[in-house]
């Protein structure tokens, strides 16, 4: 299986390439901005793994993962994991809010895995079997103030995710969706939730993420939520949407955004 993932750098990308270098005839394709982190990866792993140090913003940045790919695994890709993505808090109504703060989410979190799927999918489909696993989060099911930004962004994806998979079935690629919520990685510990016995459950790990991924990928899961109980908040959001507005009118905490490395 030879498999692209970006934001592979820290956090769920780093996890989810130590999780595939376990699979039989694993090849990897890691993509992010620093190079050093990524040969240092590449380097760790028992599998063959190549890199790209790109910008996904980057106009060019598709072609040239899709140039790497052809040149160096002779045009073959079996997973495409977009994973790339970050989060930068802000109210709409505030002076750095505003639609410059929903640009910058959807360029990164939601154009640039368009474009990159984009210059895949030839690939994808040639190598089919194959699947693409998309990195949402349940913040792209259920949003809250000060993050409307990260969840149009998130929700965007995952729509996107949905139709898709229906297009892409025909020719073979599967299309998964995963949905992480609060993770526990180097530069958000989660520490406050993890101290407290009440709220430990909500946080989970990045290797956990991997699973679900490799389950949302060639597993030919639909979705995966992380933790797995979020998928009831997510139900709850859709039978009683007044219910929920009001517990995170009140200061409930149901959702917050992960934030993955691009």
């Amino acid at each position: 299986m030879i498999a692209v993932v970006t934001g592979a750098s820290s956090g769920i990308g780093e996890a989810t390439a130590r999780r595939i270098a376990r699979e039989p005839g694993a090849e990897l394709v890691l993509v992010a901005r620093r190079a050093d982190r990524l040969d240092a990866l590449a380097g760790e792993l028992p599998v063959r793994a190549t890199t790209v140090a790109v910008d996904l913003l980057d106009e060019a940045a598709p072609a040239r993962v899709a140039e790497h790919v052809a040149a160096e695994h002779g045009g073959r890709l079996h997973l495409l994991v977009n994973n790339a993505g970050a989060a930068w808090r802000g109210r709409f109504g505030d002076p750095d809010g505003g639609w410059g703060n929903v640009e910058r989410h959807m360029r990164l979190n939601f154009d640039a895995q368009v474009r990159l799927t984009e210059a895949l999918l030839p690939l994808l489909r040639a190598s089919a079997p194959s699947a693409i696993v998309n990195v949402s989060s349940t913040a792209g099911r259920i949003a809250r103030g000060n993050s409307g930004a990260y969840s149009a962004s998130k929700f965007a994806l995952a729509g996107w995710s949905d139709a898709l998979h229906l297009e892409e079935r025909p020719h073979g690629v599967h299309v998964g969706l995963v949905l992480p919520g609060f993770v526990a990685t180097e530069g958000f510990p989660q520490q406050e939730l993890r101290d407290n016995p009440r709220t430990r459950w909500l946080v989970s790990t990045p290797d956990k993420v991997a699973d679900a991924i490799l389950a949302a990928g060639p597993g030919g899961r639909a979705e995966r939520y992380v933790p797995r109980a979020y998928g009831a908040l997510a139900i709850l959001r859709v039978v009683a949407p007044g219910l929920v507005r009001r517990a995170l009118g009140a200061g409930g905490t149901l959702i917050t955004p992960s934030t993955t490395a691009q």
